[in-house]
C-alpha cells in the first residue's frame, strides 16, 4: 500500500509541476495585446504611426522602434528587442539570412518604394555625357537594385547570368562610359553635389525633401520585386498578435493614407 501511494504521489507532483510549467518549455509567442515594431526613420516610421491607429481598434497595441540604418532593425529583431520589422524587401532580408543565419520569415506585403535617379545637374538620362558620374548604394542588396534600374534605363547591360550576386564588376556594356562610384546609402542624396546622378532609395529621398514622384528622372517600375514586407522571427509567425498586424497595415484606410500622403512615390502593393 506504501509503494502504491509513493507511486500515486510521485505522479500527481509530475502533473502539477507540468501544469505550472516546470516540465515544458515557456512560449516564446508575442503578447497577443502589444507587438513591438522596428522601422526606419521616415516613410516607413510614417505609414506605421497609421497601422497603429488601425491597429488599436483590434485591441493590439503598437509600439515603434525607429532605427537610423538598414542592419539594425534586422538585428534587433534576430536579438529579441523588438517583435517584429518593417522596412525591407525579400531580396535585402535573403541576403541578411544567408549571411547571418538568422531565422526570419516575411509575413505580409506592404508597400513599394520605388528607387529612383536623382540629379542636381542635368534634367533627363540624355544629358548624361562620357566620363559623368553615377553613384549607387554600397550594400549589395540596393547596389544590385540600383544596376538593375541603370540596366532598365539603358545606361549599361549586365553579364548573362550575373544574377543576384551581380557587382559593378558584371557590367558588360557601358557606351556612354559612366563612372560609378558606391557610397553609403544614408548618405547618397546629401552627395549629390559630388556626382552627376545617383540612384536613391524613396526613404533616404523624401528625408532630404526629393519627391520620387516628381523630382526623379528615372524611376524604377512597378513590376519590381523590390516591395518591401512585415518581418518577424520564424517561431512567431503565425502569433495573433501578428496576424493583427499584418491585418492592420493591409487595410483600404492605411491604403488610402498611403496613397494620399505620397501621392505615387509610395505604391501599396497588397
Amino acid at each position: 500500500m506504501k509503494k502504491a501511494l509513493g507511486i500515486l504521489a510521485s505522479g500527481l507532483l509530475v502533473l502539477a509541476l507540468t501544469a505550472c510549467g516546470g516540465g515544458a518549455q515557456s512560449s516564446t509567442a508575442i503578447n497577443e495585446k502589444k507587438i513591438v515594431v522596428g522601422v526606419t526613420s521616415g516613410l516607413h516610421e510614417q505609414i506605421l504611426e497609421k497601422v497603429k491607429e488601425v491597429a488599436a481598434k483590434d485591441g493590439l497595441e503598437v509600439e515603434l522602434k525607429v532605427f537610423s540604418d538598414f542592419q539594425m532593425p534586422n538585428i534587433a529583431l534576430a536579438e529579441k528587442e523588438i517583435d517584429a520589422n518593417s522596412y525591407q524587401t525579400i531580396p535585402f532580408l535573403e541576403t541578411y539570412k544567408k549571411e547571418k543565419g538568422a531565422d526570419l520569415t516575411a509575413v505580409g506585403q506592404t508597400v513599394l518604394n520605388p528607387m529612383g535617379m536623382y540629379s542636381k545637374k542635368i534634367k533627363s538620362l540624355d544629358e548624361l555625357k562620357a566620363g559623368d558620374t553615377i553613384g549607387l548604394p554600397n550594400d549589395p542588396t540596393n547596389s544590385l537594385r540600383a544596376l538593375l534600374l541603370f540596366q532598365s534605363a539603358g545606361l549599361i547591360k549586365l553579364k548573362d547570368g550575373a544574377g543576384d550576386e551581380a557587382t559593378v564588376l558584371d557590367i558588360a556594356e557601358n557606351p556612354r562610359e559612366l563612372k560609378f562610384v558606391e557610397l553609403d546609402a544614408a548618405q547618397i542624396a546629401k552627395q549629390l553635389d559630388d556626382v552627376t546622378a545617383a540612384a536613391i532609395n524613396t526613404s533616404y529621398a523624401i528625408k532630404n525633401n526629393l519627391n520620387p514622384g516628381k523630382d526623379a528622372i528615372f524611376l524604377e517600375q512597378k513590376d519590381s520585386r523590390h516591395h518591401n514586407v512585415i518581418v518577424v522571427r520564424t517561431e512567431n509567425k503565425d502569433d495573433v498578435a501578428v496576424q493583427k498586424l499584418v491585418k492592420a497595415y493591409q487595410t483600404d484606410e492605411v491604403k488610402k493614407f498611403v496613397e494620399d500622403t505620397f501621392e505615387g512615390s509610395v505604391i501599396p502593393v497588397w
